[in-house]
């Protein structure tokens, strides 16, 4: 997979401290903003989250490109409802030859692995057939077909053969979350008991994000890493394990 960050809000954490302190000044955003020193957003944003203040870290926000992954994974990504998503669609990108995303424990199994691949072929085989049936009906009968009617005629054929694909399709997709929604979406999908792959996503983003806003995600991560496991009885156990992997985590 490939997670990178494509824009951001400029000084992010200036911009955080600056909303909050505006809360109780009697003076105006500019001014907060032009005495703000890096040294004092950092300060004032650690108070902030510590009293659980939360709404002036919706401000900023964060764009990432997506690659390399599921419409697993994304099927799961899109259920955070407050953030934005543009992805790659199967109903306009014709893609014959699909990529596909194989689970380690299949890959680490010869036998599923080669059910697995074989399982891909025949998607493969199938899309194309299908989509070149569908196109030969709308075809059927037409004297002269326009270069603007054959992207109509493919496009309505491909987005009812897509209909065959697996959830291993490969995808891609831009994702905006801003900071408080990513906090979440960290204490969610961080966590050892989320699927692998977007347990992956989520922690190649908060590496991403603590780059440039290194205060305002110092203690993001899964939820255990603030407090008691949230998951009860069904806990990984490994508490202290990922404590310290998200302390260190650069």
């Amino acid at each position: 997979m490939r997670v990178e960050l494509i824009q951001y809000t400029p000084e992010p954490e200036k911009v955080v401290a600056s909303a909050a302190k505006l809360c109780y000044s009697p003076v105006g955003v500019s001014e907060i903003m032009e005495k703000l020193e890096d040294e004092s957003a950092e300060k004032f944003i650690r108070i902030l989250m510590k009293m659980g203040h939360m709404s002036p870290v919706e401000h900023v926000s964060f764009t990432f490109g997506i690659e390399g992954i599921s419409r697993v994974c994304t099927h799961q990504l899109v259920r955070h409802r407050i953030a934005s998503y543009s992805q790659q669609s199967q109903r306009y990108v014709k893609t014959d030859d699909f990529n596909y995303i194989v689970p380690p424990a299949i890959s680490e199994n010869p036998k599923a692995l080669a059910i697995f691949e074989e399982a891909m072929e025949n998607s493969r085989n199938a899309y194309k057939r299908i989509s070149g049936l569908l196109y030969d009906s709308y075809a059927e009968g037409a004297e002269e077909i326009t270069k603007r009617q054959m992207g109509a005629m493919e496009k309505k054929a491909i987005e009812d053969a897509r209909f065959v694909f697996p959830n291993a399709c490969e995808t891609k997709i831009v994702v905006t979350m801003n900071a408080r929604t990513l906090i979440h979406f960290f204490e969610q999908r961080c966590c050892n008991r989320a699927q692998w792959e977007i347990h992956g996503v989520a922690d190649e983003m908060l590496k991403c994000v603590k780059r440039v806003a290194p205060t305002i995600f110092e203690k993001s991560g899964p939820a255990c890493i603030k407090g008691p496991c949230p998951e009860g009885s069904m806990s990984c156990g490994m508490m202290d394990e990922v404590r310290l992997k998200y302390e260190n985590m650069v």
